[in-house]
């Protein structure tokens, strides 16, 4: 008999749940539409994350910001992004080098638009930021978060 414990099915698994000092502070949570063709392009792109967004995350997951849930490559009406905070209505968009063209930079005016209509707070980082300054991109998060607990 194997003394190894079998690895439960994502499905079943239990959830982390955030640190008991922080349940009672949450709101209720906003169901947001989304497109269902995008659940499969968000698992793609989940799979092939960029350098600064692996980065990021290891930041951002397991409530370790503020003790606030964020999700990666979330769909979100019909848009992807990069990371999603739903407590906090927080998207955290990583502009690499395809976002300087300028076909592109109508689009993300657009999806900024669509998403402030939605409520939804955007920060924008660019890749090299990311890369080079992260305590900086952090502070940014940290101090945007702060101000929102304390309004």
């Amino acid at each position: 008999m194997d003394s190894r414990k079998k690895k439960l099915p994502r499905h079943k698994r239990q959830r982390r749940r955030p640190p008991p000092a922080l349940l009672h502070v949450r709101k209720r949570r906003r169901i947001i539409p989304y497109h269902p063709w995008l659940v499969p392009l968000a698992r793609n792109l989940r799979n092939n994350s960029t350098t600064s967004e692996i980065l990021l995350w290891q930041h951002l997951k397991r409530w370790q910001m503020h003790g606030y849930d964020f999700h990666r490559q979330r769909p979100v009406d019909r848009y992807i992004l990069d990371f999603f905070c739903v407590e906090l209505m927080l998207a955290i968009e990583i502009d690499g080098m395809s976002h300087e063209l300028k076909n592109r930079r109508e689009r993300d005016v657009e999806r900024q638009n669509r998403l402030e209509q939605l409520v939804i707070y955007i920060m924008r980082f660019d890749d090299l930021e990311v890369k080079q300054n992260m305590d900086k991109v952090l502070d940014s998060i940290s101090n945007w978060i702060e101000m929102q607990e304390n309004s």
